[in-house]
């Protein structure tokens, strides 16, 4: 068996379970994540577990790997349901801990590297755009109700404020964007789909940094698109999709209502879709479904060409 620790993270402690040595905590800072590391190698630790907590298990995550620990995430709820699966009903951090080394072995988890410098600069851009684009709605949302001048005065600084906070992130982004080879490739084949603009550009990129390396099946998986059976014996439950990425998702269904408004067959395939008698819902995840697939394809033919092009 392969010797697994699992890390269960908050803000203050790294709550560690290895099976050959049982519970330790460590303080989640520099020097904790490195007492960390030594009683990995210690215990011959071949890769490190941690469950996703929000962003915050990144500072540990990337100093493990620094110092040359494979480490990987899990998803915190499939965690939960195996624990609950396991019968541990109760949580707490060292039940965690254990449950995210067991649900690694069971899983056959494999080390997952963490993205490039360049990867990790761009996804903190557009998390941060994207913050700034949904403060900016807000304030736009208060100004269309406020009735007091100084309210309406405030809400329009605040309104230029977050405007040119926006701006300056997506400058920054397409500098960025620029400055590498496959991004600058894959930037300009999206634009060739009318709808498709920076900002989508700057989520894909970020988000979905897969695109164009999975079968469509894989990446509208991946996103959350795939319609998941759920079948037993002779029933033949409905179709639904769950988990995946969902902000991205969100952006696809906005940016496909936008695109079949300039694609004639995108267009046509709504049509087909709602004359069958599927919901508006149906046909909205159908649209994002078919506009992700288009975009993996043309992704996909864009990373076969780069070296020819080199």
């Amino acid at each position: 068996m392969t010797n697994l620790c699992g890390v269960d993270v908050s803000k203050a402690w790294l709550d560690v379970w290895i099976e050959t040595a049982g519970h330790r905590r460590f303080a989640n800072t520099a020097r904790g994540v490195a007492e960390l590391g030594a009683h990995c190698r210690a215990h011959q630790v071949a890769l490190v577990v941690m469950e996703a907590s929000g962003g915050i298990e990144q500072a540990a995550f990337l100093a493990l790997w620094q110092a040359g620990q494979p480490c990987a995430i899990a998803h915190a709820r499939s965690v939960r349901q195996f624990a609950q699966a396991m019968g541990y009903l109760e949580k707490t951090d060292r039940i965690d801990a254990m449950m995210i080394a067991r649900f690694a072995e069971a899983k056959r988890m494999v080390a997952t590297p963490p993205p490039s410098a360049h990867q990790q600069e761009l996804t903190a851009l557009a998390t941060r755009l994207r913050q700034v684009t949904g403060d900016l709605g807000v304030q736009k949302q208060r100004l269309h109700s406020a009735r007091d001048p100084f309210a309406q005065a405030s809400l329009r600084q605040a309104i230029a404020f977050f405007t040119e906070q926006a701006n300056a992130l997506a400058a920054r982004i397409a500098a960025l964007i620029d400055r590498d080879p496959l991004w600058t490739a894959l930037d300009r084949t999206f634009r060739q789909v009318k709808g498709v603009a920076d900002r989508t550009i700057a989520y894909l990129l970020a988000e979905l940094p897969e695109i164009g390396t999975l079968t469509n099946r894989a990446v509208t998986k991946l996103v959350g698109l795939a319609p998941l059976p759920d079948d037993s014996g002779q029933r033949r439950g409905r179709r639904s999709i769950r988990g995946g990425r969902a902000g991205l998702r969100s952006i696809l269904f906005l940016v496909a209502d936008i695109a079949r408004r300039f694609d004639q067959s995108l267009t046509d395939f709504r049509q087909r879709l709602l004359a069958k008698g599927l919901s508006k819902m149906q046909v909205r995840i159908a649209l994002a479904r078919k506009l992700l697939v288009r975009l993996n394809a043309k992704a996909r033919d864009t990373r076969a060409a780069l070296p020819l092009q080199a």
